[in-house]
């Protein structure tokens, strides 16, 4: 069961648990759909990112600091785990900074990312001294300094380098090619003119580089690209300024599987693989070495979770060539997963509830939403018996599902509850109707 949290287990009349839970236990008191959370997985995946790569890098007698990427999901109680294991907080909005601050993240340890932010965002950041801000354009290097100044402050800054290593599952999740919204490019100079406005600022201190090549990646070689390039970056600069930047981020990407036919990065070997790149960079650039620090997001919340779902209407229907495909509505769909219809993501699922000596069929499992592309897992085995009342659970979707969620057609957005030790607890309350009636303003 790779695709599914460490705890994640079936009783003997079929029904999935969850940390100790009963999957119709919580949906019966927390209702579906509902994203269930394993804290003791999220918890072991997120300490196990800080141990092998502390240990990796050690081995050459450096040091690297790994941020959570809390766009994958993100609470106010996650912040606090993810502070407990040992890990800094990587956001990407005022509501994300607000987040990880009310779970008692220090400012220190929080980065604060994003292409287009605003002044209120940073001014919040220079308040509560966010520990990085990370540079997207020449224009926030100004508006930044002047912010900076007006508060009586310097900031701490990262600029945000395109490398021109392409990597990444889709198109949208590739960010380190030219023809994008992110970064200053490496290949133009234009990353090198930004590393000089921010070294002359009297208001800025310049801590280092920063990229970010994508995501769901499976090859350890982007990254050894990736970095590679950020390090004689580095050394270019100090021999051109003679000023030796602490710190290089090599951001996240790191692949998780979402059927059982597909793969996940290991992240033991990965570390040492990525330490050692870094090692031969380091040498071959001649520099000294800067502190490393990476953002891994998916690869903690993804496999940590899963949505439970209650069927409605199932149907067989005819295929052209012959055959045909069941199809079993649940009571979400792409307001809660939009990963789907987005990206093309492939999940799979598995009935929750019961054991079925049923055939299992061709199925594929859809939404309720008004929109023929509403579709949740595409192709997948299901019992040729499951029916209404049914749950089906559809594992790795603890990142980007409750984060991404919508109220299209005046859904209302599930709840996210954290299982461990046969209790749960509600992490993000479920929408409820008088939230829908309240945003609305009558005439």
């Amino acid at each position: 069961m790779a695709v599914w949290s460490q705890s994640v287990a079936r009783a003997d009349d079929g029904a999935l648990a969850v940390g100790g839970c009963d999957a119709r236990a919580l949906a019966a008191e927390h209702g579906t759909p509902l994203y269930v959370v394993d804290e003791a997985d999220f918890r072991a995946r997120a300490r196990g990112f800080r141990e092998h790569f502390a240990a990796a890098f050690a081995r050459h007698g450096a040091q690297c600091d790994v941020f959570y990427a809390s766009k994958a999901l993100l609470s106010s109680q996650i912040a606090s785990w993810v502070l407990d294991e040992g890990l800094g907080v990587d956001v990407a909005s005022g509501g994300e900074l607000a987040l990880a601050l009310r779970g008692g993240v220090p400012g220190g340890r929080i980065t604060l990312h994003g292409n287009n932010k605003s002044d209120a965002e940073l001014i919040r950041a220079l308040e509560v001294g966010v520990g990085r801000i990370v540079v997207d354009s020449m224009t926030e290097i100004e508006v930044l300094g002047a912010l900076a100044a007006a508060a009586g402050v310097v900031a701490p800054v990262l600029v945000r380098v395109t490398t021109g290593v392409h990597a990444g599952g889709h198109e949208h999740i590739a960010t380190s090619h030219e023809d994008q919204k992110f970064g200053l490019s490496l290949a133009t100079g234009a990353a090198l003119d930004a590393l000089r406005a921010v070294h002359v600022s009297p208001r800025l201190e310049l801590r280092g580089i920063h990229t970010h090549i994508g995501s769901q990646i499976l090859s350890v070689d982007a990254f050894k690209d990736s970095a590679e390039r950020m390090l004689r970056l580095r050394a270019d600069f100090a021999v051109e300024t003679g000023y030796e930047m602490p710190e290089v981020d090599l951001g996240g990407g790191y692949a998780i599987a979402y059927t059982p036919e597909s793969e996940s990065m290991d992240v033991e070997r990965a570390s040492r693989a990525i330490a050692d790149v870094v090692a031969q960079g380091v040498e071959a650039a001649g520099a000294g070495w800067p502190h490393i620090s990476i953002e891994p997001g998916r690869a903690i919340a993804g496999p940590a979770g899963m949505t439970l779902y209650t069927v409605g209407v199932t149907k067989d229907v005819a295929l052209d060539g012959g055959g045909s495909r069941q199809y079993v509505a649940v009571d979400g769909g792409m307001s809660d997963n939009m990963r789907t219809i987005t990206y093309g993501a492939e999940y799979t699922a598995a009935l929750a509830n019961r054991h079925s000596g049923a055939p299992p069929v061709l199925s594929r499992v859809v939404g309720k939403h008004c929109e023929s592309g509403d579709i949740v897992v595409r192709d997948v085995d299901l019992p040729s018996d499951i029916a209404r009342g049914d749950l089906l659970a559809v594992p790795a979707t603890g990142a980007y599902g409750r984060v991404m969620a919508s109220n299209y057609n005046s859904v209302l957005r599930p709840a996210v509850v954290a299982v461990r030790d046969g209790r749960s607890r509600v992490l993000i309350r479920r929408d409820t109707m008088a939230d829908l009636l309240d945003w609305d303003v009558p005439l």
